[in-house]
């Protein structure tokens, strides 16, 4: 397995575990199991979050690059084989309309009056994409682009995969560095490389906000992904992955803490500080979380 497989496998194996984990917060009792950090019991199931995080993987295994039409493919095969996954309303819409043998420019230009989705869909599945490319920044960002208009045709929603992308290729290539040069290098990557709208906007926010404040207040400042949206979700995540770059397991417990979108926030997290944080080991989470498809797990083998 290449060396780029090998870092996007590893960036997969964060985000399905923060997705799954993340996952098994949505009770009434979650407030209370988080505070006191009670590990579910298992299996943790993972949701489209990493369904299609796994497409994007093997899209980049056979192709080396984006791959689009090839990825819209794989999306709406995964969809028809498991769509109770946990897609929201517009992928629904937009995945029932792939499979029906509609364009994946049509379904996704189609969505919102035309406008596209602005969603953090394309946000939440990046990360990958940035381990694969991290030595080329501009690579990332042009992948990353791609990866997200399958399916999100709104800039916003464009722009939420380019910074999540690259805040994990930054993650992995500061690794070495000092916390505070690898937090810095975080926020000013992704504030250079994010087109501008909503969502770099947030991300703005959050490089001011001091990360030795508490979740709440961050949640109150950048939002926690309730709205769904890459501007609502994207920048809080970052600001959790940032603080907690030297710490898988602390970064999980921040981020769920935060509630909100919460499988979300933590598979874009997971996704970034897997490849940052060097003494994670990852074998007692991955006990918990549920296996991935055969398909995936194959590509470890190639």
């Amino acid at each position: 397995m290449s060396a780029r497989l090998q870092r996007a496998m590893k960036s997969l194996a964060g985000l399905s575990i923060g997705d799954a984990f993340g996952q098994q917060f949505f009770s009434p009792a979650a407030e209370m199991i988080i505070e006191r950090r009670g590990w579910p019991a298992p299996p943790w199931e993972w949701t489209d979050d990493t369904a299609m995080a796994c497409s994007i993987v093997r899209v980049l295994a056979d192709h080396g690059v984006i791959n689009q039409d090839e990825l819209a493919k794989r999306f709406a095969e995964e969809y028809e084989r498991e769509p109770g996954r946990g897609y929201g309303p517009l992928a629904h819409g937009v995945l029932r309309r792939m499979i029906a043998g509609d364009d994946w420019r049509d379904a996704a230009g189609d969505v919102h009056y035309g406008e596209g989705s602005l969603g953090n869909g394309g946000a939440m599945r990046a990360g990958v994409v940035g381990a694969f490319f991290a030595e080329d920044i501009d690579e990332v960002v042009r992948q990353a682009q791609l990866s997200a208009a399958v399916t999100h045709a709104h800039p916003d929603g464009q722009a939420g995969a380019i910074a999540v992308a690259t805040a994990a290729a930054t993650a992995f290539m500061h690794r070495e560095k000092s916390l505070k040069e690898q937090q810095d290098f975080i926020f000013d990557e992704c504030l250079r490389r994010t087109p501008g709208g909503a969502t770099r906007e947030g991300i703005e926010k959050a490089a001011k906000l001091d990360l030795e404040f508490d979740v709440a207040t961050a949640v109150a400042a950048l939002g926690n992904g309730s709205m769904v949206r890459a501007d609502d979700t994207v920048p809080f995540a970052i600001w959790c992955a940032a603080r907690h770059l030297d710490s898988f397991e602390d970064a999980m417990w921040t981020t769920v803490s935060g509630l909100g979108d919460r499988d979300t926030t933590c598979a874009m997290v997971g996704s970034i500080v897997v490849l940052s944080d060097t003494s994670f080991d990852d074998s007692d989470w991955l006990a918990f979380r549920e296996p991935l498809p055969s398909s995936v797990e194959a590509v470890s083998g190639s």
